[in-house]
């Protein structure tokens, strides 16, 4: 008798690109273990998941219209004066994933960082790095409202080890709590290869807009006074890859997993944002790096200047980056190398009941 299929349906937030991402490893371990994937997002995370696996089928949920401010320092009233849409939005995928859940057959669900994404009736997981949502003078009742919906979720995994050293820091890691947390190890889509180096610098913007074109900006003018070789990922997914050579600087609009890998492998060092899928897979490919936070991103602010008090990686604000603070990254040793075997079979347990 053939085996029924058994559906998972995978939800990232669209943020950035990192969310869409991380759940790259999530996403080919389920089919390893002989689940099927559904993808589930908006926007570019959607697009991003829809070009690295074509043959699964891919649905539509609303936008949590998460809008960065053009200033940094108005980031966190711009979200206050978004949240109506944002709730809306909650509410509206709790609604289709009830209706999917029947339409679907789904055995379980993984929602990396999308609230409304689960159900009572089928085991549902939560992905994160961030138990505590660093808000400034707002933090513990961010961090509560967080948890809080935490809790409606079977099992909270985290993309970081339990014990020192580790990358989140605070983010990851509560001194008492109640919840069935599960630290994964770092989760990356990408795989350390020995190659040639080919770039002496590699650039790696990513995040929403309007910062990521700000931070284009200024670093298009800077590069330009970079001596060595340059390969510059803008972060812009389109239906189309483009390519352009200026001078000693090559421009992707774009890159696929592989593609990244491959450049990742033969760059030297790495100018990026300190977004936390940036940094686990800095991590693992074992390069050194500059961090620019994204401004008035409480968390990439957080981890930057961690990672620069423990010797780790330096970093600059954006405003304030010139190239010449590249010559910096010497002195420091890289991000620490933590090697935890992730045992999905152990893990994806949970999905196996009927």
């Amino acid at each position: 008798m053939e085996k029924a299929t058994r559906n998972i349906l995978v939800a990232p937030l669209n943020w950035g690109l990192g969310h869409a991402t991380r759940c790259v490893p999530i996403i080919r371990e389920l089919e390893k273990n002989g689940f099927t994937p559904i993808i589930a997002s908006d926007g570019v995370a959607l697009q991003i998941l829809q070009k690295e696996f074509p043959h699964l089928q891919a649905l539509n949920l609303p936008s949590y219209e998460i809008e960065y401010a053009k200033n940094g320092a108005d980031f966190k009233w711009k979200l206050i004066k978004n949240s109506p849409k944002m709730i809306d939005a909650i509410f509206t995928e709790k609604k289709v994933v009830k209706k999917w859940i029947r339409e679907y057959n789904l055995h379980g669900i993984i929602s990396d960082n999308r609230l409304g994404v689960y159900s009572k009736k089928i085991p549902s997981v939560f992905i994160t790095h961030q138990l505590n949502v660093l808000s400034g003078k707002t933090t513990w009742i961010s961090s509560k409202l967080h948890q809080h919906f935490i809790k409606k979720f079977n099992e909270c995994w985290i993309p970081d080890i339990e014990k020192q050293p580790n990358l989140t820091g605070k983010l990851g890691h509560l001194k008492k709590n109640k919840l069935n947390l599960q630290y994964l190890g770092p989760l990356s889509r990408l795989e350390k290869k020995d190659l040639p180096i080919k770039y002496d610098l590699m650039v790696i913007l990513s995040g929403p807009e309007p910062q990521r074109t700000y931070l284009e900006q200024n670093l298009k003018k800077e590069v330009r006074q970079f001596d060595g070789k340059v390969i510059f990922i803008r972060g812009v997914i389109e239906p189309e890859q483009k390519k352009e050579q200026e001078g000693h600087v090559t421009f992707y609009n774009f890159m696929t997993s592989e593609e990244i890998e491959t450049t990742f492998n033969e760059s030297e060092i790495v100018l990026c944002r300190s977004g936390y899928t940036t940094v686990m897979d800095l991590a693992k490919l074992q390069k050194k790096a500059f961090f620019i936070p994204t401004p008035g991103q409480f968390e990439q602010e957080y981890l930057a200047k961690r990672f620069k008090r423990n010797g780790f990686a330096p970093y600059a604000k954006q405003d304030d980056f010139k190239i010449e603070d590249l010559v910096d990254i010497k002195l420091y040793q890289g991000l620490p190398q933590l090697k935890k075997e992730i045992h999905w079979k152990q893990l994806l347990i949970l999905f196996e009941g009927e």
